[in-house]
C-alpha cells in the first residue's frame, strides 16, 4: 500500500513537472511569436523560436530577380514587415519613403548597427557602432584614402599603374576567375596604402577574409566545420597580422611609412587619443574587408552583363576611344577630367550598381520607440533596409531585370536617383562611394581600350540579397591589336 502511494506521489510530481515545463514552453513560444510593443508592430511572422525565418531568408534564387522571401512577404504584408533572422528580431523595410526617413533620422531615432554576428567578426567597438568624436575621426582617417582630394591628386595614377599590372598578369594566363582577380587587384593597393604591405604579404592576408561574407550571415555557432568558425579563425589571423603591424609601429613612432597607420600611431601617441589600439585594429580590418568585398562582386556582375550585351560594349568602346584620340600624348595617364567626361560610362556604372546590390542590407538600430506608417518599431530593434528590393521594384524602375544603361539619360536621372541607394544614405553614406565609381570607370577604360575577353566557364547566377557566382566566372583576357 505504501509502495503504491509512493509511486503515485512520484507520478503526480512528474506530471506536475511536465505540466509546468509545457506551460513554460508554451509561454516562451507565445512571447517569441508576439514580442512586447507599446503600439502596433508591423505585420509579419517571427518564424520558429531562435531560428526565426533565417532559412527562408537565405534560400537562394537562381536568377537576378528578387528572391521569393521578399516577394512573398511584400505581397502578404506590404513593404514593411517584422521577422527574426539569426536569432534577432528586426523590421525589414522595402519602402523607399521609409528608407529615406530612416537615413534622415540618423543619430536621432536610429543609429548604425549590424547583426550580432557581424559585430563579433569586426569587434564590438567597430566603426559601425561608434558615434560622435570617434565617428568623425574614422571618417576623417578613411577620407585620407578614399576622399575626393586624395583620389584626384595621388590615388588615381597609383590605381591606374596597379590595375595595368594586374591586367597584364591576367592576359599572361589561360584563364582568370574574375572575382578573385579583382579582389587581388583592389586589396594589393589598399593593403599598401593602409598598412604598408607588399603584394606577397597582402595576398597572404586576403586569404583570411575569404569566409567573412559567409560568416556575417550565419548563426554564431563556434564549432569546427561551421561557416562562423571558419570566419572567426580568419578573423584571428587578420588580427594577429594587424597587431604585429601596430606593435612594430608603436615601438618606433618616429619612423614613417607613408601609409594610414602613420595617422593612427600619431593619434595613439597624442595626449588624449579618441581611440585605443584594439579599436584601431578592428577599424583597419573592417576597412580592408569593405574595400574589396563588394567591389569585386560588382565588377564580376558587370563583366557578365557586358558579355551578354555587345551593343553596350560597343558604345562604351566608342566613348573611351574618343578619350584616347583627344589626348595630346597618347600614353599619358587617365585623368580626373576624363573620368568626369564619361557620360555613358556613368550610366553603365549606375546600372551595374543598381542591379548587382552586393550588400545584403543596410542596418540601423532604433534608439527609442519609432512610429512609422501607423506602426511602432520598439526601442532596441534592428531595422534592415533592402536596396535590392527598391532597385528591383517595377514601379520605381521600369523592366527592372533588364540591364539598360539608357534608363539613366539626363531627363530621367533625377527621378531615378531618388530611389537609388547602392552606397546607403544619410550621414553614413559609404565613404568609398566615389572610389568605387572611379574604380569601375578606370577598369572599363583599360579593359575596353586595350583588351577583349572570352568566357571560359561559370557565370551561373544565384541571388540571396547579393548576386553570387557559385561556380565562379572564368574568362580569358586577350590584348587588343
Amino acid at each position: 500500500m505504501e509502495k503504491d502511494i509512493l509511486l503515485g506521489s512520484h507520478s503526480y510530481a512528474a506530471l506536475c513537472v511536465v505540466t509546468l515545463l509545457i506551460g513554460w514552453l508554451t509561454h516562451w513560444v507565445y512571447k517569441w511569436m508576439n514580442p512586447p510593443c507599446n503600439g502596433r508592430l508591423p505585420p509579419g511572422s517571427m518564424g520558429f523560436p531562435v531560428v526565426g525565418e533565417t532559412f527562408q531568408f537565405f534560400r537562394a534564387s537562381p536568377s537576378v530577380d528578387m528572391p521569393s522571401y521578399y516577394k512573398q512577404r511584400l505581397e502578404r504584408y506590404g513593404p514593411l514587415f517584422k521577422t527574426s533572422l539569426v536569432g534577432q528580431p528586426l523590421v525589414v523595410s522595402l519602402d523607399p519613403e521609409v528608407n529615406r526617413f530612416i537615413f534622415q533620422q540618423e543619430g536621432k531615432l536610429f543609429r548604425s548597427w549590424y547583426p550580432e554576428t557581424a559585430n563579433n567578426i569586426f569587434g564590438k567597438k567597430s566603426l559601425t557602432t561608434y558615434n560622435g568624436t570617434v565617428h568623425k575621426f574614422i571618417r576623417s582617417f578613411a577620407s585620407k584614402l578614399f576622399g575626393l582630394e586624395n583620389l584626384k591628386e595621388s590615388l588615381l595614377p597609383e590605381l591606374e599603374n596597379s590595375m595595368r599590372e594586374s591586367f597584364a598578369s591576367w592576359a599572361s594566363k589561360p584563364r582568370i576567375e574574375v572575382q578573385d582577380g579583382v579582389s587581388d587587384m583592389i586589396f594589393d593597393l589598399v593593403a599598401k596604402k593602409l598598412i604598408g604591405l607588399n603584394v606577397t604579404q597582402s595576398r597572404e592576408l586576403r586569404k583570411n577574409f575569404q569566409e567573412f561574407f559567409q560568416g556575417m550571415v550565419s548563426f554564431p555557432i563556434y564549432f569546427p566545420g561551421t561557416s562562423f568558425y571558419r570566419c572567426m579563425q580568419g578573423r584571428k589571423n587578420v588580427r594577429n597580422t594587424l597587431t604585429d603591424v601596430m606593435k612594430e609601429r608603436l615601438s618606433a613612432p618616429e619612423k614613417k611609412y607613408g601609409d594610414l597607420v602613420d595617422l593612427i600611431v600619431e593619434e595613439l601617441q597624442s595626449e588624449k587619443p579618441v581611440i585605443d589600439e584594439n579599436f584601431a585594429i578592428d577599424a583597419l580590418a573592417a576597412l580592408l574587408f569593405t574595400s574589396f568585398a563588394t567591389l569585386s562582386s560588382t565588377l564580376t556582375v558587370a563583366l557578365k552583363f557586358l558579355n551578354d550585351n555587345p551593343k553596350i560594349v560597343e558604345e562604351l568602346k566608342e566613348e573611351h576611344d574618343v578619350i584616347l584620340k583627344k589626348r595630346e600624348v597618347m600614353n599619358s595617364g587617365f585623368t580626373w577630367e576624363e573620368y568626369k567626361s564619361l557620360k555613358f560610362t556613368t550610366q553603365v556604372t549606375n546600372e551595374i550598381t543598381r542591379i548587382s546590390n552586393v550588400a545584403p542590407g543596410v542596418f540601423r538600430k532604433t534608439l527609442t520607440d519609432v512610429q512609422v506608417n501607423g506602426y511602432t518599431i520598439p526601442s532596441g530593434w534592428l531595422v534592415m533596409i533592402s536596396p535590392m528590393a527598391v532597385h528591383l521594384n517595377p514601379e520605381l524602375f521600369e523592366d527592372p531585370l533588364k540591364f539598360d544603361p539608357w534608363r539613366w539619360t539626363e531627363e530621367k536621372r533625377s527621378s531615378l536617383l531618388r530611389n537609388y541607394m547602392p552606397f546607403g544614405g544619410g550621414i553614413r553614406l559609404c565613404l568609398g562611394a566615389e572610389f568605387s565609381k572611379l574604380f569601375i570607370a578606370l577598369f572599363l577604360h583599360i579593359l575596353l581600350t586595350e583588351y577583349r575577353w572570352k568566357e571560359i566557364e561559370g557565370g551561373e547566377v544565384l541571388r540571396i540579397s547579393e548576386i553570387m557566382f557559385p561556380q565562379g566566372y572564368h574568362i580569358q583576357l586577350i590584348p587588343r591589336t
